[in-house]
């Protein structure tokens, strides 16, 4: 869970994910990664720690930004999978559940979809919502996918899967895209389901439009050149004829 300056958000957001799992008796660590905050969210999770030692926070020591975050993250956990969650909340507790039940029944890469008759979006800025579907049609053309919820960056992925596509590279929320990109391209099974979303009712997204375009678009291009020209070298079954 990335975090910067999520100090408003952060005590809900955990104690609801943490009420869902237990609930469903499924075991679970949360990590949250503190991205040069300039609030209390440091302050926050270390109290929340502290009365509950499955909530864990470390720095990004890394510069600022949601890619270098969540590859922080990815570095440390321990657990067999692991699902990248929003801080605000925007994402629903009980999916994490559901991705949960999908991934024990084998599936490498469980990925949501908001965007269907079964899932319930709130709060979605307009502008927003225009740009994400141009560009989430973008990239399914671009693969020829049946995917359309690709930048969602609310994912859940088998250790496996982590290990088999880094290095990483993006350092803000092109990360989103790049990997389940490089998870379908490399050969690892995955499946959609509907989840809900809701738009944060605290504090202020981090996403910048103006900033993101061509970052999204360098990343996407990079992975199609590895989908077109790489012959297969970084597919899974080649990966494990190697080792």
């Amino acid at each position: 869970m990335p975090a910067r300056n999520e100090a408003e958000n952060l005590p809900v957001t955990i104690q609801k994910i943490a009420v869902a799992l237990d609930a469903a008796h499924v075991p679970f660590e949360i990590i949250v990664i503190n991205d040069h905050s300039e609030d209390n969210t440091a302050k926050i999770i270390k109290q929340i720690s502290e009365s509950d030692p499955r909530c864990k926070i470390t720095d990004n020591p890394y510069l600022p930004g949601y890619g270098y975050a969540v590859r922080r993250g990815l570095e440390i956990y321990k657990g067999d999978a692991v699902v990248i969650v929003m801080a605000d909340l925007s994402d629903d507790p009980q999916d994490i559940v559901k991705y949960y039940k999908l991934i024990c029944k084998g599936n490498d890469c469980v990925f949501g979809t908001r965007f269907c008759r079964q899932a319930k979006i709130t709060g979605y800025p307009p502008h927003k919502l225009i740009l994400n579907r141009l560009g989430n049609l973008f990239i399914q053309a671009l693969f020829w996918l049946p995917y359309n919820d690709v930048s969602n960056a609310f994912k859940r992925y088998s250790r496996k899967v982590i290990e088999g596509i880094t290095p990483l590279i993006s350092a803000h929320f092109n990360l989103t895209v790049e990997i389940p990109l490089k998870a379908i391209i490399r050969g690892y099974k995955w499946t959609v389901v509907p989840t809900n979303w809701h738009g944060r009712q605290k504090g202020v997204s981090k996403f910048k439009i103006k900033e993101m375009g061509s970052r999204y678009l360098f990343i996407i291009l990079y992975l199609w050149l590895e989908k077109m020209l790489s012959r297969g070298d970084y597919h899974k079954n080649t990966l494990r004829r190697l080792s």
